[in-house]
């Protein structure tokens, strides 16, 4: 794969890289047209795939939050052509890396010295990039490491990247910003947090620590000494993403165990912890042929506050769906499910879809 020697920075030339999509895409439509007009049956799915192409190979030079919505849009496959699904599903784990000049400068910017003065071996190229990081194979002393390195101005991009981002994600995903806001608010604090490295680190040690007793499921440990502001360390785990995987004709016997396994992780996080791994995307699992599961990247972990875990399951109780609307109303509001601007209409529809839903449970 073709490395990046550059990231853009500045928020002129971030624009500047969208403005020129825009662009390319306008030219793609010119040539849609004038194959429409000659009778091209392919013309229409050929206007899709290049649109696809060129928005993701603008994103993916981005990197940062840009790339992040490409990784969340391709996680649900009936929001958009599967050309553009399949395309950005690559930012999950196999987006274009950087070089290994520009590792080297950003070990030096955080340790002072170059990866050959830290570890025994350093791959200089990496095994998986993403949306914030890419990972490189290294050793020390005998022992397998993931080392994940943070693209250079990821950190101070998030916010503008998402005002850039926004009108073509409701363009593309055909919404209005005020059924978005709460759900963008949601991801700028989330990626803000992502680019935390000393954050993760903490919550990789708290979270996997407390769920390692779990059977059939495995973590990395972390290396705080060779990790810093843009840079983690932890253990090398051995497994395949979930496309290698399933390439491998697993029975449906495994396929099942990966599930209950998968389930019970959350089930766990959620009911014991009430802190959950909250960026579950493909890229950060990995599964053996015995069925066990490795769970990676606690960048992106939401925590549950008591009050609302209480008043959520409190939806659950039988006696309050059949006998109390409008206490089971209050909730919905409490819960933000309802707001003060939805209108009647919207309220009493969420409310019948839910009571309907729930009936099937």
């Amino acid at each position: 794969m073709k490395e990046q020697e550059k990231i853009p920075v500045s928020k002129v030339k971030r624009a500047a890289k969208l403005v020129s999509t825009g662009a390319k895409i306008g030219g793609n439509y010119v040539k849609y047209y004038a194959k429409k007009v000659v009778g091209n049956e392919h013309a229409k799915q050929d206007l899709i795939e290049d649109n696809a192409e060129d928005i993701y190979k603008s994103l993916s030079e981005l990197k940062g939050g840009a790339l992040k919505m490409a990784q969340i849009i391709s996680m649900d496959k009936g929001m958009m052509p599967a050309a553009f699904t399949e395309k950005f599903a690559q930012a999950q784990y196999s987006a274009p890396p950087l070089s290994y000049p520009l590792v080297v400068k950003t070990f030096r910017q955080n340790f002072g010295k170059s990866p050959s003065e830290i570890f025994d071996t350093f791959s200089k190229h990496a095994t998986n990039a993403a949306s914030i990081g890419q990972v490189h194979k290294a050793s020390l002393n005998g022992k397998t490491f993931a080392v994940k390195i943070q693209y250079p101005g990821v950190a101070d991009s998030v916010k503008s990247d998402l005002k850039l981002v926004k009108p073509i994600a409701m363009r593309m995903m055909g919404v209005k910003e005020k059924e978005i806001k709460q759900y963008l608010d949601e991801v700028e604090s989330k990626l803000l947090e992502e680019t935390d490295y000393k954050l993760e680190l903490k919550q990789s040690i708290e979270v996997g620590s407390a769920c390692k007793k779990m059977d059939g499921v495995f973590f990395p440990n972390y290396y705080p000494a060779l990790s810093g502001d843009r840079i983690l360390t932890m253990d090398w785990l051995e497994g395949m993403h979930i496309k290698e995987f399933l390439k491998t004709n697993p029975t449906q016997e495994t396929k099942n165990l990966i599930g209950q396994r998968l389930w019970d992780l959350y089930d766990f996080q959620l009911n014991n912890l009430k802190a959950i791994h909250a960026d579950p995307h493909p890229g950060n699992f990995l599964f053996k042929a015995d069925g066990s599961v490795g769970v990676i990247d606690f960048g992106c972990v939401k925590r549950i506050p008591e009050e609302f875990y209480s008043k959520y399951f409190r939806l659950m109780d039988d006696r309050l769906l059949h006998n109390s609307d409008d206490e089971l109303m209050r909730l919905f509001i409490d819960l933000d499910f309802i707001t003060t601007e939805d209108s009647e209409e919207e309220r009493n529809m969420f409310f019948d879809v839910f009571k309907n839903l729930m009936q099937l449970l």
